[in-house]
C-alpha cells in the first residue's frame, strides 16, 4: 500500500517524534522528583544515553515507548503497511537496547526499563505502585528489571 502522505509531509511528521523529554519520561521524572529522588538526564558518556541516571545507585533508567521498542503489551500493534520495514526497524532498536544494557553491565551499572504501558492505557500502574517498584529496584542488588503492565516480563527473566 502506498503512503498517503507526500515525502515532505512524512518527513515533517517523523521529525516531530521526540527521542528525549517525551511525555512518559516527564511523568516518571515528576513522580520520582516529588518523592525526593535526584537524578541526571541523558548522560552521553553512558551507553544508550539513559533517560535518567542515578549515580548513587549506579543505575540507568530508560523510559521506552512500547511501539518503538517492540514491547509485547496491549499498546503495541505492528502497522498493517510496510510491515517488513517496521519489523526490521524495531528489531534494530531492540538489539541496540540489549547492547546498551550489556555495555552498562560491563561498566558496573544496573539498568531499569520503564515501559510506556506502565504509564498509560488499560494496564497502567497506579503512580504510587510505579514509584514503589522503582524504589525497590534502586534499593535491591538486581542488575536488570522492567516495569510494564506486569511486574517483570518474561524477556527480563531471559536476560537475567
Amino acid at each position: 500500500m502506498a503512503d498517503r502522505l507526500t515525502p515532505e509531509q512524512r518527513r515533517l511528521n517523523m521529525s516531530r517524534i521526540r527521542a528525549k523529554n517525551t511525555a512518559p519520561e516527564w511523568t516518571v521524572r515528576r513522580l520520582l522528583h516529588n518523592r525526593g529522588f535526584r537524578y541526571q538526564l541523558h548522560r552521553r558518556d553512558l551507553p544508550g544515553k539513559p533517560d535518567l541516571v542515578f549515580p548513587r545507585f549506579r543505575t540507568a533508567v530508560f523510559v521506552h515507548g512500547c511501539f518503538w521498542h517492540g514491547h509485547a503489551c496491549s499498546l503495541f500493534r505492528m502497522p498493517a503497511t510496510r510491515t517488513e520495514f517496521w519489523s526490521a526497524k524495531i528489531a534494530v532498536n531492540r538489539e541496540r537496547d540489549a547492547a546498551a544494557m550489556a555495555s552498562l553491565q560491563d561498566l558496573g551499572w544496573r539498568s531499569l526499563w520503564i515501559w510506556e504501558c506502565a504509564l498509560k492505557g488499560r494496564g497502567r500502574l497506579p503512580e504510587s505502585q510505579l514509584v514503589e517498584q522503582v524504589t525497590d529496584f534502586l534499593n535491591s542488588g538486581a542488575i536488570f528489571d522492567e516495569i510494564g503492565e506486569t511486574r517483570m516480563s518474561p524477556k527480563a527473566e531471559e536476560i537475567l
